[in-house]
């Protein structure tokens, strides 16, 4: 019962801090999602804060022009705020203009996968982490070239790793 009570209130002064920060990709690779019984709701509320859950593990979006990296100048990489599965990288980061973070290709696209979405009637395609199943955002045929694409992305569902200069 202590056990317990420790927990809590240890999960309820991380929320009061505002943005739990994982474990920095340098320090941690991409956690095996191979039981994925291990990872049920529970663990995942207290892994990401309340609106990092509601975005990878509800699908919800994060509000535009207000999020972590939509307006993010810096050379590095992002990766998966689950399991730290790299995902995107600066080089193909572009402002699109819709206040989300916009990349024009993936890092490596088994990373992840595209999902048919026809939620709020509309037809898109849903991008979600190939490894731990978060939702990450929508893809989009209107960016520029060379690939024309945009995946729109939450910040909420990404952690950025900053490239050192050498």
């Amino acid at each position: 019962m202590r056990c317990i009570s420790f927990i809590t209130i240890l999960f309820c002064s991380l929320q009061s801090c505002g943005q739990h920060k994982p474990d920095t990709p340098h320090t941690q690779t991409a956690y095996t999602m191979k039981d994925s019984s291990t990872f049920n709701n529970e663990y995942w509320k207290q892994k990401l804060t309340p609106e990092q859950y509601e975005v990878t593990r509800n699908h919800a979006t994060e509000r535009p022009f207000n999020n972590a990296f939509w307006n993010n100048k810096e050379k590095g990489l992002y990766y998966c705020i689950c399991c730290n599965q790299p995902l995107f990288s600066s080089d193909t980061k572009y402002d699109s203009g819709c206040g989300w973070p916009s990349f024009y290709d993936a890092l490596d696209k088994t990373n992840i996968k595209e999902i048919l979405d026809t939620s709020f009637g509309m037809i898109r395609t849903e991008v979600r982490c190939k490894n731990c199943d978060a939702h990450l955002g929508h893809i989009f045929n209107d960016g520029p070239h060379p690939t024309g694409m945009r995946y729109c992305i939450n910040s909420a569902s990404l952690n950025f790793e900053k490239k050192e200069n050498k």
